[in-house]
């Protein structure tokens, strides 16, 4: 990583959140096991700041089968027990069961929606990241009537920590938008992302 690059103010806190945001944050993601794991992420970041999580992050991948749903569903209250006696995540009974009941949904979408779980994520864009053009880190908002719709929609389907701010947040980290600042190196490069 380069220290010399114009970045996004936020990103440039610690060699972790610059990793983040140089080689994740603003890239298109469709795979729906990635989204999954990014959305309970996400989820579990409620409340607190997102570095937190990203320092855990290794620590969740482990705890949570790599974050593969159709492990987590299966998920019983001895499995909850051992994760709320792990320090290395965040030990939220509410947060642990809401990435079970997620992952549930997660393969009943999987399964009975054309397109599946990425499709029900990225039609809220219709399939296409959306290239924002801010000057400024006050001009990115923390919600919007796309992260607002999908957040009515997901908790429609039953998820949980999942309200519009959550929901724009993952949303930006999964490259539905461009919510890099023009400035930045990373703005053209996710805009050609979103091109392939």
């Amino acid at each position: 990583m380069k220290a010399d690059l114009v970045r996004c103010a936020w990103s440039q806190k610690e060699p972790i959140y610059i990793a983040y945001h140089d080689e994740e944050w603003g890239v298109p993601e469709f795979d729906p096991r990635a989204l999954y794991e990014k959305l309970v992420l996400d989820g579990f970041q409620a409340g607190l700041a997102w570095i937190t999580i990203l320092r855990k992050r290794d620590n969740f991948r482990k705890a949570f089968d790599g974050f593969d749903p159709h492990r987590i569903a299966h998920y019983q209250h001895h499995k909850v027990d051992r994760l709320l006696q792990d320090s290395g995540i965040i030990r939220s009974r509410a947060k642990i069961s809401a990435a079970i009941k997620a992952a549930r949904l997660w393969l009943e979408i999987e399964e009975k929606e054309p397109g599946g779980f990425s499709e029900f994520i990225w039609k809220h864009v219709d399939g296409k990241p959306v290239q924002h053009r801010y000057r400024r880190m006050a001009d990115i908002p923390a919600q919007t009537p796309m992260s607002e719709g999908l957040a009515r929609e997901l908790k429609q389907r039953g998820f949980n920590f999942c309200g519009p701010v959550i929901v724009y947040a993952f949303a930006q980290a999964i490259g539905m938008v461009n919510d890099h600042l023009v400035s930045c190196h990373r703005h053209g490069a996710c805009a050609r992302l979103a091109k392939n």
